[in-house]
């Protein structure tokens, strides 16, 4: 018999809670994946990181591996790019960690990865402040002349004083060095994820580049129809695979109590467009989704958040199928289970 993950257990003894044994609604577990440590984000856009690297550490459980990735790493190297446009743009490219999971797809390839326990996150870390200082150096260094290699090394003393210096340029992994790249290949291959979609002002069957404020380089997404997005989706849970999520909280229903439901009988394709179009949901939020529950009737999908365990229940809440039908915008599954 598979084993029932911990926060799941969780879940169930605070969604049985109080009631007397004969009058608790039955719960069932669907789905569970296996996930490692819910981390928090802290003063940062950066879920998007965290919830692909959570993705690619618990696919890697799925597998029996055990590898668990630096947010704070990939952080650092998506700034030191954009520092370098925001200066020779002459102040046009501002520097912003908002973003989408297939970008952090993009940096795992550019620029590679290390574990965790090399590069923790700090806590209290305000990235939204290391950003502007590392403006604030580029704008120095151009008003005063003095170049692209006094800024980058200032740059560097700001990066390592907040983030903490960068750990050796290997990585050593059960007895085998691998590069910063050659690791990141190791746990992710290329074109390993697939980005889907579901919107109606694209064809379905065909890739196209999402309109959202976040993507930023125009990745593309396979558009698809919503029931087949919900039912990919339900397909990698069942098969103990995690799926990375993106979507809309900014709505009065996100957060208020452990299971977080929508007031709309049914959710379909063309009210799900309707809202998208009238820019009502958007992408403002990436977590990764760990199971199904079935909890008075109706389906659940457990979702693992990056607000640290003190959110929600030990980091972990749970989203209606129907909040789901409305409010994801894409989701990013293993191309190779």
């Amino acid at each position: 018999m598979q084993r029932i993950p911990f926060f799941l257990l969780l879940l169930l003894l605070v969604a049985c809670g109080p009631h007397r044994q004969e009058e608790q609604p039955r719960q069932q577990i669907l789905a569970a994946v296996k996930t490692t440590p819910v981390r928090d984000q802290g003063n940062s856009s950066l879920c998007w990181v965290y919830a692909m690297l959570g993705t690619i550490e618990s696919e890697h459980l799925q597998r029996g591996d055990s590898v668990c990735l630096s947010p704070a790493f990939l952080a650092r190297r998506i700034i030191e790019r954009q520092a370098t446009d925001y200066y020779f743009s002459r102040q046009q490219h501002p520097i912003t960690l908002r973003g989408t999971a297939s970008m952090a797809l993009d940096a795992l390839r550019q620029d590679g990865i290390v574990p965790y326990d090399s590069y923790p996150d700090r806590p209290g870390t305000n990235y939204g402040v290391l950003c502007q200082q590392i403006e604030h150096l580029a704008d120095v260094a151009a008003a005063q002349g003095r170049g692209l290699q006094w800024f980058r090394e200032q740059m560097e003393e700001q990066l390592d004083e907040t983030l903490g210096a960068l750990p050796a340029p290997h990585v050593y992994m059960l007895g085998a060095e691998y590069t910063r790249g050659e690791f990141a290949r190791s746990v992710c291959a290329p074109h390993e994820y697939k980005a889907l979609t579901s919107f109606t002002h694209h064809p379905f069957y065909t890739s196209f580049a999402l309109e959202i404020p976040d993507n930023r380089y125009q990745d593309t997404f396979y558009n698809i129809p919503l029931d087949s997005l919900m039912a990919n989706i339900n397909r990698h849970l069942r098969h103990g695979h995690p799926v990375c999520w993106e979507g809309d909280i900014s709505n009065p229903y996100f957060g208020q109590k452990l299971f977080c439901d929508i007031p709309a009988k049914t959710i379909t394709q063309g009210s799900r467009q309707r809202a998208f179009e009238r820019l009502e949901t958007t992408d403002d939020h990436a977590m990764v989704i760990v199971g199904i529950i079935r909890h008075h009737g109706r389906l659940y999908y457990v979702m693992k958040n990056s607000w640290g365990t003190e959110w929600g229940r030990h980091g972990f809440i749970c989203l209606s199928e129907n909040y789901l039908r409305q409010n994801t915008i894409a989701v990013w599954e293993n191309g190779k289970k």
